[in-house]
C-alpha cells in the first residue's frame, strides 16, 4: 500500500518512479491521491477519485473512496508501527544488506503482537 507525504518532502510517487522498482502484475497497489498516474505504470492500481475542480463527487465515487480508505487504513496502521521503530521515519544509516532483515524482524514482531491481541479476545 502506497502513501504520500505532506509538503516539504519529495512525493512518494516521484520516489517510486525514480526507483525503477516495478510491481508484479498480480499485486494490487492501493494508493492515495498523491499517486495520480500510477495506473499508467501499474495497471492493477487503485486510487481514490478526486473531486473535480468546482464540482462534486457522486455518491458512488464517495462510497468507492470510503471502501478504499477502509482497506488502506490497515496498511497505514502497519506503517505507523514500523515508524515507531524508526526504521521508516528516519534515514537508515546502517548496512543496506541488513535493512531487509531488520525490516522483516520488526514486521514479524508486529505480526506476533497482532496475533497475541487476537488470541486474548478469542
Amino acid at each position: 500500500i502506497c502513501t504520500a507525504h505532506g509538503k516539504g518532502r519529495e512525493h512518494d510517487f516521484r520516489i517510486f518512479k525514480n526507483s525503477k522498482v516495478r510491481l508484479r502484475k498480480d499485486i494490487k497497489c492501493l494508493g492515495d491521491k498523491g499517486y495520480q498516474g500510477i495506473q499508467k505504470l501499474h495497471s492493477n492500481s487503485q486510487i481514490p477519485k478526486k473531486k473535480p475542480r468546482g464540482g462534486k463527487l457522486t455518491c458512488e465515487d464517495k462510497k468507492s473512496n470510503q471502501k478504499l480508505a477502509k482497506i488502506r487504513v490497515l496498511g497505514e496502521h502497519v506503517n505507523r508501527k514500523l515508524k515507531i521503530f524508526k526504521i521508516l521515519s528516519l534515514t537508515y544509516r546502517n548496512r543496506r544488506k541488513r535493512f531487509s532483515l531488520r525490516f522483516n524482524l520488526i514486521a514479524a514482531l508486529y505480526n506476533y503482537e497482532l496475533h497475541l491481541s487476537q488470541t486474548e479476545f478469542a
